[in-house]
């Protein structure tokens, strides 16, 4: 019985390390002094992403700059000041990535146009706030229309994009038949 039960053991010990050993090879033509990502992405790719990443860190060092300036601020001027912070490292990081975008551009623009909607209407919102009882509810919704109206054209801008994009290749539609 022993005999047997060390017999399933060391099948099963072999078995696992056979199967450990086989995950943790390298293959052969990985060169061992590169990182797995320099080894796979081409040259240039690694370039256009460090010069994105450089341009990110950039942008955040800008945004904790223009928070910084609020630090001296109080009460609704600091609000606005960090709203505006926060918006323009909204619009900028959007903006980025459509510089970056290999693709189809149309989702970045709208995300850029989207991003500037964002930031006015957070910043008319914190402006809005020293106002009180109905002069502040008509701001707000000046606020409103006015962000809805700039994403109302943001749409309709990427969905005329789009459909001349999928104009493009059909012939004219077939004028209806008139009856005599």
């Amino acid at each position: 019985m022993s005999l047997k039960l060390t017999g399933i053991a060391l099948a099963v010990a072999f078995a696992f390390a056979t199967a450990a050993q086989a995950q943790t090879q390298a293959p052969a033509k990985r060169d061992a002094d590169k990182p797995r990502t320099e080894q796979t992405a081409p040259q240039r790719d690694t370039s256009e992403r460090k010069m994105k990443d450089q341009e990110e860190e950039r942008i955040e060092q800008q945004a904790k700059a223009d928070k910084a300036k609020c630090d001296g601020m109080k009460g609704n001027a600091k609000d606005i000041c960090m709203a505006e912070a926060k918006g323009k490292e909204k619009v900028a990081k959007a903006e980025l990535d459509l510089k970056h975008e290999k693709g189809d551009k149309t989702r970045a623009q709208r995300k850029v146009s989207d991003a500037k909607a964002d930031a006015a209407y957070e910043v008319a919102k914190e402006k809005c706030d020293d106002q009180k009882g109905e002069a502040k509810d008509a701001c707000m919704k000046q606020a409103r229309v006015d962000r809805d109206k700039a994403k109302g054209k943001a749409e309709k801008t990427a969905d005329a994009r789009q459909e001349q994009r999928s104009d493009t290749g059909r012939t004219a539609p077939d004028k209806p038949k008139r009856n005599p």
